[in-house]
């Protein structure tokens, strides 16, 4: 779909707060307030953005994460969607370069991580893994960076959570009839977790919906430590995303960017960073899986 500069503000304003109300969304971007919520739901029911909320990883137990780099024997499509079925995978996408698959794993644990990957590898279609298991997370456009400071209470604040994943911007009223309580209750209770930092709400958005559809992963090998270069490379404005991890490379990320010369710049300026030995970049051709809502619900 085409957007023009409102539509373009009001999705800024919906990744920056996933919830605020439309009579705020409409003063941010110069509309009425029937008009901002109508261009929202527009760009919401298109597909082109999703409102939700995404739970800190934490608060799921899913403390391991790594970045696995897939090659195939024939045809990387089925292989990719067959990945993606798996839980565990929020993020998997088909790319250029020496590998055909990108995919991000989060997991309970390391053991249930070097499960999960041993099962990758079985996969039929499957020929190589190499995998980069991530030791912090320096930027991230969608996870919430500091530990909550409050955790859920009972299954009702689970069930809030629940529903947050699946509709973010759902009014207290239709929330409180869904989780069993009165609307007054269930809003004090979500502001307790959105503010205690269980959760964020936020718009995900297709990058070429911004004008950003050239998606560039990248791996730097560092020499020493990795933290400082790990710090200069995030700070770059298209870089969206960025680890340290262990394995065949130091820090491994994501670049958005508006063209190719865009990639190019932001490869090129990587490679000036002090103590950078190397940059392996790839194209991501396919989003296969971008989900973030991940870990055990109560029933």
């Amino acid at each position: 779909m085409d957007l023009d500069e409102t539509d373009l503000a009001i999705v800024r304003e919906l990744q920056t707060d996933g919830r605020l109300t439309y009579e705020t969304l409409a003063q941010r971007v110069g509309l009425s307030r029937p008009a901002a919520r109508m261009r929202a739901q527009r760009l919401r029911e298109s597909g082109a953005v999703r409102v939700v909320a995404i739970t800190h990883p934490a608060v799921r137990r899913l403390t391991a994460s790594a970045h696995l780099a897939i090659a195939t024997e024939g045809a990387a499509g089925p292989v990719a969607r067959a990945i993606a079925e798996l839980s565990a995978a929020p993020f998997v996408t088909l790319t250029s370069g020496r590998r055909s698959i990108m995919t991000e794993l989060r997991t309970a644990g390391f053991g249930e991580l070097e499960r999960t990957i041993e099962h990758i590898r079985t996969i039929p279609g499957v020929r190589a893994v190499d995998p980069l298991i991530a030791t912090r997370h320096v930027k991230d456009p969608y996870l919430p960076a500091e530990e909550p400071t409050v955790a859920p209470q009972d299954d009702v604040d689970e069930r809030i959570l629940a529903e947050l994943e699946e509709d973010g911007r759902l009014p207290f009223a239709e929330l409180a009839a869904r989780v069993g309580l009165s609307a007054g209750a269930t809003r004090s209770r979500t502001l307790r977790l959105l503010d205690g930092g269980v959760a964020q709400v936020v718009a995900l958005v297709r990058p070429e919906v911004l004008g950003m559809g050239y998606l560039c992963g990248f791996s730097l090998r560092v020499a020493g430590a990795a933290a400082d270069t790990a710090r200069r490379a995030a700070a770059l404005p298209r870089v969206t995303f960025l680890s340290t991890c262990l394995g065949s490379a130091e820090v491994v990320g994501t670049i958005t960017a508006e063209s190719f010369a865009a990639v190019r710049t932001t490869l090129e300026e990587m490679r000036e960073l002090p103590r950078v030995r190397e940059v392996e970049s790839w194209l991501h051709l396919e989003l296969v899986k971008e989900r973030y809502d991940m870990g055990p619900h109560p029933a």
